[in-house]
């Protein structure tokens, strides 16, 4: 009986260890075949706007350097352009040209001018009230039977005359006190107007010598030196929105599966001491055919686009600037 149950006991043992070594063994596997998470790894990006001018000019002056922050309005950069100075006095000259015909048309003639005129017109009266009264007693000697008919017509002829012209001088007058004609004051005032536009323009591009920064933020490019010569549109400075700032990750398609628009997860970031930030995902994107991945012939598989999913920051990140990594587990 003893040794029947030894040896019941020794099966038991061995069963146990045998359960054990099995169970030992299954845990190991477990943690040695268990997929590990997928790891993202991303870079932080920042909008950046970019600083040029409208007009060609030489650097005069920089007030603003690499690293330094700057608010919204402030001057950046100054610019010589003597070619623009030189067409704003061209069309200054122009303008202030303009300006005399439209105060000319406006005032009219001169008073001189209205002074003759009136004199003119007064002269011409005197010489149609004779001329009327002349006629008149050749009248009363023709009808007395005194005059012949030539005299009498000879005598209203000249007073039609002088009548006529008793009337041309008081619209000469007239014309004179009333100035320059509607029409020649509208197209005084259209040459001034069009003077004053050129002014403006003008002085418009000249304002474009002295650039201002768009927006708040930080200068992280300065492309020309002092007293080079920059173009139209040339780049001169980026200025860095750290209010605006994302992270870039590219992942595989095959690596999309549960990944979504709106979704909110954990990452560090090494350079801030693997600090812990939520960022949300704000936009997937299929990236170029120069992202694709190509699969082998023998593998079977096939070629696996790239995607660029971007994600902002859930809450501001003290010290989170452009550049640094990101990673992330999904």
């Amino acid at each position: 009986m003893a040794g029947s149950k030894n040896k019941n006991k020794s099966l038991i043992t061995a069963l146990i260890i045998v359960v054990a070594v099995i169970l030992m063994v299954s845990l190991i596997g477990i943690f040695i075949f268990r997929p590990e998470p997928t790891r993202w790894q991303g870079e932080v990006e920042a909008a950046e706007v970019r600083v040029s001018g409208k007009v060609p000019g030489r650097v005069v002056r920089f007030y603003a350097e690499e690293g330094q922050s700057v608010k919204q309005g402030d001057t950046l950069v100054l610019l010589s352009s003597p070619e623009v100075d030189a067409k704003l006095m061209q069309a200054s000259a122009v303008e202030e040209a303009a300006s005399a015909q439209n105060r000319k048309a406006e005032k009219g003639a001169r008073s001189q001018q209205i002074e003759g005129a009136y004199e003119q017109w007064q002269r011409a009266e005197a010489g149609a009230d004779i001329a009327r009264k002349t006629f008149e007693r050749v009248q009363n000697l023709y009808e007395k039977g005194v005059l012949p008919a030539q005299k009498r017509d000879e005598a209203e002829a000249n007073y039609k005359a002088s009548t006529a012209l008793a009337k041309a001088a008081e619209s000469q007058y007239s014309l004179a006190l009333a100035g320059a004609r509607q029409e020649d004051k509208d197209a005084a005032k259209a040459l001034l107007n069009q003077a004053r536009g050129a002014v403006s323009e003008v002085e418009a591009y000249l304002n474009e010598t002295c650039l201002l920064s768009p927006i708040s933020g930080e200068i992280s490019d300065i492309f020309p030196k002092r007293g080079e010569l920059v173009g139209t549109g040339a780049p001169i400075m980026n200025v860095l929105d750290l209010n605006d700032i994302w992270i870039i990750f590219n992942v595989r398609e095959d690596l999309l599966a549960g990944i979504k628009q709106g979704q909110i997860f954990k990452a560090l970031v090494p350079a801030l001491g693997n600090k812990e930030i939520e960022l949300k995902i704000t936009h997937i994107k299929a990236l170029g055919s120069y992202a694709t991945w190509k699969a082998t012939k023998v593998s079977g598989e096939f070629d696996l686009k790239s995607f660029s999913v971007r994600a902002k920051p859930v809450s501001p990140v003290e010290g989170l600037r452009p550049g640094m990594s990101v990673q992330a587990e999904l």
